[in-house]
């Protein structure tokens, strides 16, 4: 599914329930996170969808290297030549998408979470057992705007993973949390602000005090890894998911 204009010049692309963000401004086109290997077909059409072209993605920002945010950036390295961004503690991840640390085993969600089923099922088909690693060439700094087009501000909140980082658009009032802050999480089925369940998260408890670097940004639209955009502000989303806690 794509939708343009999600917030004023950053597109959406959801395909098999992980989101992608491309961000534009008159430099070109920042692609936030790389899906899965499915959806490159999808990821094309949107980029000419916006009156662009493939060759007008300037950069890769990841917030996090887990396997469905890397799935088709060593296919963009390829294709474009173009950076790719993350932070420092997300380089050997980035290589390895697969070796991430989680609190909980993975085996039991389905069981415990049958609603996640169908969603666990559609990231399998859309290649989640098939990424291939990429090289992270770039380091995010908190607090400093990455240059690239829409110039996002880094906001570094580790939990979900050691290096996990969001990216603040203040002029647009826009937060993307990448998977910090999610309104599905996959391993539960279970919607509304929240973080990751500890099948996929390293240390829920950090990952619940980096919420008050989002809330801080106090932006309006809170766009997240996984789900639909939160229009009722990052500081209600970060009461939402202090309430539901840990998973």
């Amino acid at each position: 599914m794509f939708t343009a204009d999600i917030a004023p010049g950053v597109h959406l692309i959801e395909h098999a329930n992980v989101n992608c963000y491309l961000v534009e401004d008159e430099e070109g086109l920042t692609l936030v996170d790389a899906g899965l290997p499915g959806v490159w077909t999808e990821l094309g059409q949107a980029i000419r969808a916006v009156g662009r072209r493939p060759e007008d993605v300037k950069a890769l920002v990841l917030t996090h290297a887990h396997f469905d945010h890397v799935g088709v950036a060593r296919r963009l390295v390829q294709r474009l030549g173009i950076p790719v961004y993350g932070h420092r503690d997300e380089r050997t991840l980035a290589a390895h998408p697969y070796r991430y640390a989680h609190e909980n085993p993975r085996a039991t969600y389905p069981l415990r979470h049958p609603r996640a089923v169908p969603i666990l099922t559609s990231m399998l088909f859309a290649g989640a057992l098939g990424v291939k690693g990429v090289h992270v060439t770039d380091d995010l700094d908190p607090f400093v705007p990455v240059p690239v087009p829409g110039r996002p501000r880094v906001i570094a909140c580790p939990g979900h993973t050691a290096g996990h980082c969001a990216l603040h658009l203040p002029d647009r009032d826009v937060l993307l949390t990448g998977d910090a802050l999610v309104t599905l999480d996959p391993y539960t089925g279970e919607t509304g602000p929240r973080i990751v369940a500890g099948a996929a998260t390293a240390d829920s408890d950090v990952a619940l005090r980096s919420l008050d670097a989002l809330a801080q940004t106090q932006a309006g639209t809170v766009l997240t890894g996984h789900g639909r955009p939160w229009t009722g502000g990052i500081e209600g989303a970060v009461t939402e998911a202090r309430r539901h806690g840990r998973a």
